[in-house]
Order: structure tokens, then sequence, then C-alpha cells
């Protein structure tokens, strides 16, 4: 049993700790809803039901996937928690991976202004990153994660047996967060990904840590987002605007990062900050891990622009998230002229 503490010097000081390993007996006083979907719960409902203690335990299921992911959704749970007559010292579990763990972190603050809720993560994306943090929130058409509040949970619990029944492609998913990870912080980790069979047990296990051990030094010392943290957004500038023009329906949200930690990766290389066997290095090691790095961009000028309603943008200025002189380093730049930047929008497609 491994645990990484949380540590928040907020107005009100939050400590939670993140536990990896076998899920443990969890006992409550209160009254407690798991939030999951149709295919989460017919895997796994029953084994977190078996380790739960409560006076009264509540299921509310909710449809799968990245395009259920918006207010409607999280009104629905809403509506089940107030005729189950739940009230401010009830809690929420969120039994599933990233999409499930951001709606019901985001209903939790919102339900009389606030309950309590934890993650309980069944994807190696919501493992590695996502439970991890107290980011919450859904989709818009404007953008991904547009509306939302940074709302901590009161524990998360990572036990890798649910990766037992993750699929291919979703267990790939989860490894292009690992990568960003150490693309951004740690050499030595990126190595240890390129040199490890990354479906072997122990390496699962390792992986897990070291990357929960990233994230959580960083949120420790940036809960909001005002520095470091942002750091965390590489590859997701260009992999969210890649998700919302295929509508959230063509690419897992890890895929579409991967392909936007190659455009990253490209625009530091333009930009001098990365040799372009670093770049190739880190591709290589996405490819060889089933994940995709192309996409062609039919239209320059509309993508360049959906760039501006990304949550880093700041008064009409661009954030890019880039690798600094070696892996294992990073930059944040808001300076990068706009012909720089569709340049290398050019090498993926071309368009009008």
């Amino acid at each position: 049993m491994v645990v990484v503490p949380i540590e928040l010097t907020s107005s009100e000081p939050i400590h939670y700790d993140i536990t990896i390993g076998t899920l443990p007996n969890l006992k409550f006083d209160r009254k407690v809803a798991i939030i999951t979907n149709p295919t989460v719960s017919s895997l796994h409902l029953e084994k977190l039901l078996e380790k739960i203690d409560a006076p009264q335990c509540e299921v509310v299921t909710i449809p799968d996937g990245e395009t259920f992911k918006t207010l409607t959704t999280v009104e629905s749970i809403l509506t089940a928690l107030f005729e189950a007559k739940f009230d401010r010292k009830s809690l929420l579990i969120a039994l599933g991976g990233g999409v499930i763990g951001d709606m019901t972190g985001f209903a939790a603050s919102l339900y009389q202004r606030g309950i309590d809720f934890i993650q309980v993560p069944t994807t190696l994306l919501s493992q590695v990153d996502a439970s991890v943090g107290g980011k919450t929130g859904v989709n818009t058409a404007y953008g991904k994660n547009l509306i939302g509040a940074f709302y901590q949970p009161k524990a998360v619990y990572i036990d890798p047996y649910f990766l037992s029944t993750l699929p291919e492609r979703e267990f790939a998913a989860g490894i292009a967060e690992v990568v960003k990870m150490a693309v951004m912080f740690d050499d030595d980790f990126l190595t240890y990904l390129e040199m490890n069979d990354l479906r072997q047990e122990a390496v699962i296990r390792e992986m897990i840590r070291r990357s929960v051990t990233l994230k959580a030094m960083v949120v420790n010392q940036d809960e909001k987002e005002a520095g470091i943290r942002a750091v965390l957004n590489y590859g997701h500038t260009f992999g969210h605007v890649i998700e919302n023009e295929t509508n959230y329906a063509t690419y897992l949200h890890g895929e579409a990062v991967a392909i936007g930690i190659v455009m990253a990766n490209a625009l530091a290389v333009e930009l001098g900050l990365l040799e372009e066997s670093e770049a190739h290095r880190v591709m290589n090691l996405l490819q060889n891990n089933g994940l995709p790095t192309a996409y062609v961009i039919r239209d320059i000028k509309h993508f360049y622009e959906h760039f501006f309603l990304d949550k880093k943008s700041n008064r009409g200025k661009i954030k890019f998230v880039l690798p600094n002189g070696a892996l294992g380093t990073h930059v944040m730049r808001d300076d990068i002229e706009a012909s720089t930047v569709k340049a290398v929008l050019q090498r993926f497609g071309g368009g009008v």
C-alpha cells in the first residue's frame, strides 16, 4: 500500500490521501451515492458495494462517454440526490474514469453549495491524472471543461485491479498522461517508460506511483493553476481543439492529448527549444504504446482561433506549454507569433 498526501494551504487548509493498493473497506455514518455508468457498473459495482458499510447507499447510473459530459447529465445527478433526500452531510463516490470523476466532483460542488465526494478511479488515465487535484467540470459546444470548479475530494483510492478489465485502447489513452508527466518533469521516468513493458503488473504500479507523486507535487504547490500547475496542460491546448473539432466522438481524451503532445513538440522544435531527435523519441514512445500521433487539420485559421477559447488563454494571448532545452524540463510561452504557430499547424495537413 502506497499513500501519497495532498496538502493544500488555501484559506482553509485541505488534506487528503491518495491510496494506491487494494481497495479497503469503507465505513460511513451518512447517506452515500455511487455515481457510475453502465459499463463500469457491470464490471466493478459489486466489488465496490462489498466494501461499503453505510446506512443508505444509492447508485446513480449516467450514460457512458465524453459526449454525455454535459450540464444536462450533472442535473440528472442532482435530481437523483434530491429525490433520495440527500443532505449536506451526504457523500458521493465517483466510480469510473475521468468523465465520471469530473462530473461527480462538479455535482458535489453544486449540491446544497457543496457536499463531500471521494474518487475510486477505474481507468489508467483517471488513476494517474484525472482523479488527483480537484479539477471538476463539463464540456460545452465552445470547448472542453469550460464550466467547472476546483473542488477537492476527501480521498482517492487507486486500485490497479480495476485495470484488469480495461480495453487496450483505454489503457493506451492513460499512457499519454503518464508520458506528459515524464516529459515535463522527469527525464529518468521517461527512460523508465521507454525501457519497460508498460503492461506488466509491477511496471503499472510503479507508473501509477511515480505519476501520482509528480501530480501531487504540482497540486500541492499550485491548487488553482496560477503557476506551475498549468504545465500539466502540455499537449492539451492542441488536444482540446482536436476533441472539439471531432465532437468528442472520434478520439479518447488521452488519444487527443497524444496528438497534442506531438504538435507541441513540433512547435518547440520550430522555436529551437527541442532537438528534432528528442521530439521523435517522444513520438516513438507514444506510437509504440498504441497511441495516434497524426491528425489532419482541415482549416488552419479555425483551428488557431479555437485556441482563444482555451482556459489558459489570457488577455488575447495563447499560453503554450513546451519542453525547454531537454526532455524533463518545461517552459510556458505566451509570446509566440501567430505566423509561427500556423506554420507548424500547416505540417499537420494544411487547409484554409
